[in-house]
């Protein structure tokens, strides 16, 4: 077994790698760019050698520095874990030259799979059902109009060397086939140094689902079932789960032992996945092979007891599998939500800044008989920087059942506390309660479909608002005794803590008393309704953990004027707890409305300007690309809103903006 080995990557992926390796009794490399200096992954490692500045193109991408790394370290065998160097063929091969082992297939695999034009042939060739698409290299824009317009719209436009939702767009018509091209082209070469693309057709109302294969040195290949990763937004996807809803056995057999024999044939070796599209007749079309680890990866993990790292290092030190295909069975149901660093409320538009609270929920064995799981690589006070992917965290559950597994999740994310950037832990949340997904009746297109507008905070029932109403009516009688006593006179008489409050969430106001005991408080509605409340909750803590009306209610809860900023279950809710009188003067109060910005191009997250497509003067029409912003790795092409002319541009191509910068100014 290897002594030591160099992780050429970073964030959560590397301290997944370290943490296994550590467990194995393997001393560990961890590299580093400038913005990586104080990570989690460095100072988790054994070791840690700088690799460069910031732009993962001067750094973590870079074949040389990383080798000279490996020189410096002595380092015996590398994990490339996903994205960044690890599917790419020269690469894996240099390493073999050095004599240094790649913890992945080997190089002939990663060329003949990794890359996606020839891997959709490679499977034509062997009888797999693809997708319908144009698998040569396209030149330009207009080859790419041009073939798009022969498969027929819609299109899905990809990089070859692409993953991680990055370098791909969706094509609808001509103009968006054009744009979709250009982008993808230049996502590509900044993200995997290659920018080949090809074009396939969309196929509407698919399930995404994907077989994890496993294969030793010694010619056996496995498969350790499936997961379903059709919630996805742009590509990318949010929420995965192991097994499907969907699949019945024969089907997941079927795709199982195809995805062995088309990793056979390759002679493909160490953990990988393949994917597929299925229709709603459980029809399944080969989509693509990742010659890595995946990012949901602890999904299967948490379903079949495996630890995929270990056995990706025990594979490439040469050790046989140590278990046959009917010894992998499935037991209960595991959920993934990945916790990223945009804001769902912008459009899940890119935020950065710094972590000024960061409190996953605590790992292992729950209360309830499941199981919480959290793979991360970043730590209160940290920074998250523009360079990389926004991901922060992957929460993952384990229950008996996909129902008890979805409950895990939901009190997970509940007691999951983020501040200081915008994250997208409200949406997760929302989906974890959307009677869609519940039903398990998903597609790739769901998001697009239920959330058409855009993410705007989940809408709680009369039902959840009356419970909050009463926990926030509870919290605020504690709240003002502890004031009372702060404030009260040396002779002890103190200002009385009313009975009789008014609770108001957004437009509903809730009348109600407060008769209160030393076991907790019992809040009685106007309408004849109580509800019993009791928590150990105390001024000043952000997480609040109740009992209402019989059931557990957390709370992340923060003081504002008169009430609280309450956050559960997906809602953004400010709740105010006020005297019948207060309440009845605060309906008196004048609306504060936001300034007007109609006239102004503002750059929606930060990141940097790559192109202006517009001139001072020029009169655009509604929909025209007007700049192009690049942020974590993805470039996001700005237009306009309504028909207008440019008066002046404030913003030059190269310039890092800040959320709401100028970029440009209308008439």
């Amino acid at each position: 077994m290897f002594k030591k080995i160099l992780i050429a990557n970073r964030g959560e992926i590397a301290c997944r790698v370290i943490k296994t390796a550590r467990k194995m009794g393997i001393q560990t490399v961890a590299v580093y760019s400038d913005a990586d200096r104080n990570a989690l992954h460095v100072k988790m490692a054994d070791e840690a050698v700088y690799i460069g500045p910031p732009p993962a193109s001067q750094s973590y991408i870079v074949i040389d520095k990383i080798l000279e790394a490996i020189r410096q370290t002595g380092a015996e065998a590398v994990h490339p874990g996903y994205g960044f160097l690890s599917e790419r063929m020269d690469f894996a091969a240099a390493l073999e030259a050095m004599g240094v082992v790649f913890i992945g297939p080997p190089s002939p695999a990663i060329e003949a799979m990794g890359d996606k034009i020839t891997s959709k042939k490679l499977a034509q060739e062997a009888g797999v059902s693809t997708v319908p698409g144009y698998m040569g290299l396209i030149s330009d824009a207009d080859e790419a109009v041009k073939i798009s317009g022969q498969i027929g719209y819609p299109v899905m436009i990809k990089a070859s060397a692409g993953g991680g939702g990055k370098g791909m767009r969706i094509a609808w018509n001509a103009e968006e086939a054009r744009e979709g091209f250009e982008s993808s082209k230049n996502e590509a070469a900044s993200s995997f140094g290659d920018d080949r693309i090809f074009i396939e057709k969309f196929v509407t109302q698919p399930r995404h689902i994907e077989i994890q294969v496993l294969a030793d040195k010694h010619g056996n290949t496995l498969y350790l079932h499936e997961r379903e990763c059709s919630i996805q937004r742009r590509n990318q996807k949010v929420i995965e789960e192991a097994p499907s809803p969907f699949l019945d056995e024969a089907t997941r057999k079927a795709m199982g032992e195809q995805a062995c024999a088309l990793a056979a044939a390759v002679g493909y070796t160490s953990a990988g996945t393949v994917e597929f599209i299925v229709d709603g007749s459980r029809n399944f079309y080969f989509l693509e092979m990742n010659t890595r680890l995946q990012v949901e990866h602890p999904v299967t993990e948490l379903i079949t007891g495996i630890d995929l790292v270990e056995q990706m290092i025990r594979v490439a030190a040469g050790e046989k599998l140590p278990f046959k295909q009917e010894d992998l069975k499935i037991n209960g149901w595991a959920m993934e939500s990945r916790l990223y660093a945009e804001d769902p409320y912008r459009n899940f538009l890119p935020s950065i800044g710094r972590l000024t609270r960061y409190r996953p929920p605590a790992e292992g064995a729950t209360a309830r008989g499941g199981i919480v799981r959290n793979d991360t690589g970043v730590f209160e006070g940290g920074e998250i920087s523009m360079y990389y992917d926004p991901m922060i965290a992957k929460l993952c559950t384990w229950g008996p059942t996909r129902g008890e597994a979805i409950e895990e999740m939901r009190v997970a994310l509940d007691t999951f506390e983020v501040e200081g950037i915008g994250h997208n832990l409200p949406f997760v949340a929302a989906v974890m309660d959307h009677p869609k997904f519940i039903s398990g009746n998903i597609t790739t297109a769901f998001i697009a479909e239920e959330y058409p507008e855009g993410f705007q905070g989940a809408r709680l029932g009369e039902a959840d608002l009356q419970r909050i109403a009463a926990a926030a009516a509870a919290m605020n009688r504690v709240a003002e005794i502890r004031r009372t006593r702060i404030s009260g006179t040396m002779d002890n008489h103190q200002r009385r803590v009313g009975d009789h409050w008014v609770v108001s969430i957004g437009e509903r106001d809730f009348a109600l008393r407060v008769s209160a005991d030393r076991e907790g408080s019992t809040v009685h509605f106007a309408d004849g309704e109580s509800l019993r409340v009791s928590s150990d909750w105390v001024p000043g803590q952000s997480l609040a953990h109740l009992q209402v009306g019989g059931e557990p209610l957390v709370l992340k809860a923060d003081k504002i004027p008169m009430g609280f900023r309450i956050r559960a279950r997906g809602a953004d809710l400010k709740v105010h707890v006020r005297s019948p009188r207060a309440a009845e003067l605060a309906k008196l109060m004048p609306e504060k409305l936001p300034p007007d910005t109609s006239r102004f191009l503002l750059c929606p997250m930060p990141g940097l300007v790559v192109k202006i497509q517009v001139e001072e003067g020029q009169e655009v029409q509604e929909g025209q690309a007007l700049a192009t912003v690049e942020a974590m790795k993805m470039e996001n092409i700005l237009k306009a809103e309504r028909k207008g002319l440019v008066k002046q541009i404030r913003a030059k191509v190269g310039e890092s903006l800040r959320v709401d910068d100028v970029i440009m100014e209308f008439e």
